[in-house]
């Protein structure tokens, strides 16, 4: 017998499917000035959070964002904004991984990406979930990304 969930906390879930338009057009880009070099841009956003759709209680984490930009880069401020829009979601450590990547490379077109969660403790658990899209071309400054 399958046991069913009630969650007692107000919060939003998130169809897994396919991107949130609302949340794309959050994301804000410009030239790269150096579209013909392959050069490693990494961001770090060291307190991001959202919501645990089983249990309504709040998942903390680091999201760490690599990429090698084609024609467009990624504005911070955007990415600060479109990853705060995760804060009341319930969601699953896969699926916004996933979805953040998804976005990501609907907006930029890089040549290459990774985004890696990395996600706090629960019941005695870590959990890092990374996904790519594209080539990798190595250009990690050491082993330990």
């Amino acid at each position: 017998m399958q046991k069913t969930f009630t969650c007692r906390f107000p919060m939003k879930k998130t169809d897994f499917i396919k991107s949130n338009p609302v949340k794309v057009r959050l994301l804000e880009t410009f030239k790269n000035s150096f579209p013909g070099r392959n050069y490693l841009i990494i961001h770090r956003a060291n307190e991001f959070t959202s919501v645990c759709p089983k249990t309504g209680q709040p998942d903390f984490g680091r999201i760490t964002i690599s990429y090698i930009a084609n024609n467009k880069c990624l504005e911070l401020k955007s990415l600060k904004y479109y990853l705060q829009s995760y804060r009341n979601e319930g969601i699953f450590y896969e699926n916004v991984v996933n979805t953040i990547l998804q976005d990501l490379v609907i907006v930029l077109k890089p040549k290459w990406m990774e985004v890696k969660g990395e996600f706090s403790t629960r019941g005695g658990l870590i959990s890092t979930v990374i996904v790519s899209h594209g080539k990798n071309l190595n250009l990690y400054p050491d082993e330990n990304h």
